[in-house]
């Protein structure tokens, strides 16, 4: 189908920073387990992607399909505390996979568990943050998958669709891809309705498009179009383009680069402009008032250090936003301190090295990391 509006589809090869997500029906057979062959092509697919300098995440399902069949639970629904031992078991399975087929081309993986908590509290999303940052720097590939074994219904994303969406945002992804059991977002599900039409590019989520979404299609997976819907709405507002595609092929990253069929949704900024412009639109919860040095260091592109700022007000937690000031008081711009108000005003003036004996603690060198700032 025609475009929404005709814009160029992003090609995967050019990702700076790539998450993909992988359903459970692609990498768990219910009779068989893992999908060895298939898994084995992804890490390939990986491989290439980390040679051409992309940073690669990897947001994958599986632990309690795998974890059920190891413990022979029957099929069907799964109670809560069923669901929490499968994923106990799976996942040991999940990451030990992962990082055997991805050991062979000199990559080292890092498993992530996270809940919905990790990222809707301000202070754990910043850690989340800061920790997916460091492996990335680091050159591993990290694999995220929702902790199972510990959340609630009150605390789960419920399906790794936004889990993956999320996680992009949190780590500043320039393209997020779904690999999923169907091949696109289409005017209506295509099994049930022959004449829907698949979009090839989507550049705005219009109420129309969201009344298309269908429900869920596979026996394992979690999540319908309604969710990959939301997933799409929660990357482009973070500046990620997000594709759809179906993922049972080998190599399907391979794929996607050379025209498989998929919808890609498109966003209207890049992802450190979308976060500053979430920044720049915070309430502030405090002030930092800075040295005449520190001014021309935020200036100059650097961080704020506790070294340059002379007064602290305000009763904010780490995490929450604080405007910036010059030395006569003129808001300078706005950033998420990495302190607590009391703890800002114990470090204020002194230089990061102090920290730890001031605090009692080894914190961040940073007062408010120049990725957190708008000026």
């Amino acid at each position: 189908m025609d475009s929404v509006i005709l814009r160029a589809a992003p090609d995967v090869r050019a990702a700076k920073r790539l998450v993909v997500k992988i359903g459970s029906a692609l990498l768990v057979d219910r009779q068989k387990g893992l999908r060895q062959a298939w898994l084995s092509a992804l890490a390939l697919d990986v491989a290439e992607a980390k040679t051409r300098g992309t940073e690669v995440v990897l947001v994958s399902s599986g632990s309690i399909a795998l974890g059920r069949m190891v413990l022979g639970l029957p099929a069907g629904a799964l109670t809560l505390e069923q669901s929490q031992a499968a994923a106990a078991v799976g996942q040991i399975r999940l990451a030990r996979a992962y990082e055997e087929v991805l050991a062979p081309h000199g990559i080292t993986t890092a498993q992530v568990l996270v809940t919905l908590e990790d990222t809707a509290d301000r202070r754990r999303y910043l850690n989340s943050r800061a920790t997916m940052e460091t492996l990335l720097s680091l050159h591993t590939v990290p694999i995220v998958n929702e902790n199972d074994t510990v959340a609630t219904d009150e605390i789960r994303f419920g399906d790794n669709d936004r889990l993956a969406a999320q996680i992009a945002v949190t780590v500043g992804a320039d393209q997020l891809v779904l690999l999923s059991d169907v091949d696109g977002f289409y005017t209506a599900n295509p099994k049930e309705d022959p004449t829907a039409r698949r979009f090839d590019v989507v550049d705005t989520i219009t109420p129309e498009i969201e009344a298309m979404a269908g429900d869920p299609i596979s026996g394992l997976s979690k999540g319908g179009m309604k969710t990959k819907l939301l997933a799409a709405k929660t990357a482009v507002a973070g500046g990620c383009a997000m594709a759809i595609m179906e993922g049972s092929v080998l190599r399907p990253l391979t794929a996607l680069a050379q025209g498989a069929a998929r919808t890609w949704f498109v966003p209207s900024s890049d992802p450190q402009l979308a976060r500053k412009l979430w920044i720049a639109a915070m309430k502030p919860k405090g002030e930092l008032v800075l040295d005449a040095g520190a001014v021309a260091a935020l200036r100059a592109g650097k961080s704020l250090l506790p070294a340059g700022v002379t007064r602290v007000s305000g009763n904010f937690g780490r995490g929450e936003p604080v405007a910036i000031l010059s030395p006569e008081g003129a808001v300078l711009g706005k950033g998420l301190v990495r302190y607590t108000a009391a703890e800002a005003k114990q470090i204020a003036g002194h230089r990061s090295g102090e920290i730890e004996a001031i605090l009692g603690y080894q914190g961040r060198a940073a007062l408010v990391h120049r990725d957190d700032m708008v000026l």
